[in-house]
């Protein structure tokens, strides 16, 4: 698998992780502007882009959808078994997130792979227990239909991944990204699931989310 990611348009990855954290997380990805009335005049609403309604199946055959991550702030990424570049780095990385937030209840993770041909429960399951995750409520391995995975990918969280169906799992090419979602399921982070120095930040971006969260309520 390639270890370079193509470019993931829109300008949405100029801001990064390793920038100065301001108070408040900014909200990424597309938006627009509508506009309503209050007390008889108009004024501009924005709109983000959300995280749409899904299914897939984890590593223990249970069904996981949205509702599992209601009023959770979640850390998604995309891999697969039997990378040998970049997903084991990645899976180190996300464990120790996972770690960290182990017993926060308002903290989940959810792992995509990208080739749900090979990766079957069974498969995700093992590769769970031997990265050493022994909460499967708390970081779900999925697998499901391969369009709506990809779908979810490159429309819902904007990490797009390549690949060539006659070249087979040698062709996959997908980001190297952890994607920070808050409990509005707006896209609040990426962040380089390789890099130490990317990953702390990560946890440091969690907390100051939550602390958003606390102040609000």
């Amino acid at each position: 698998m390639k270890t370079s990611f193509w470019a993931l348009g829109a300008g949405i990855l100029l801001w990064s992780g390793c920038q100065s954290t301001p108070e408040r997380l900014p909200v990424l990805g597309p938006r627009e502007v509508a506009t309503r009335m209050v007390n008889g005049q108009e004024v501009e609403d924005t709109i983000y882009k959300t995280i749409p309604a899904f299914q897939f199946t984890d590593q223990e055959g249970e069904t996981v959808t949205t509702d599992d991550f209601d009023d959770k702030v979640y850390v998604a990424d995309f891999f697969f078994t039997t990378c040998q570049s970049i997903c084991p780095i990645m899976s180190k990385q996300m464990l120790r997130v996972y770690k960290a937030y182990e017993d926060n209840d308002q903290v989940s993770f959810i792992s995509h792979t990208v080739d749900p041909g090979y990766d079957s429960v069974a498969v995700l399951r093992d590769y769970a227990d031997k990265l050493g995750v022994d909460n499967s409520d708390k970081w779900h391995f999925v697998t499901g239909e391969k369009d709506d995975i990809f779908s979810m990918s490159r429309e819902a969280y904007l990490v797009p991944v390549q690949d060539d169906p006659e070249r087979g799992v040698e062709s996959l090419d997908h980001s190297g990204k952890l994607i920070l979602i808050d409990k509005d399921r707006r896209i609040r982070g990426y962040y380089d699931g390789t890099d130490a120095a990317d990953v702390d930040q990560l946890i440091h971006d969690i907390d100051l989310l939550l602390q958003e969260y606390e102040t609000n309520s």
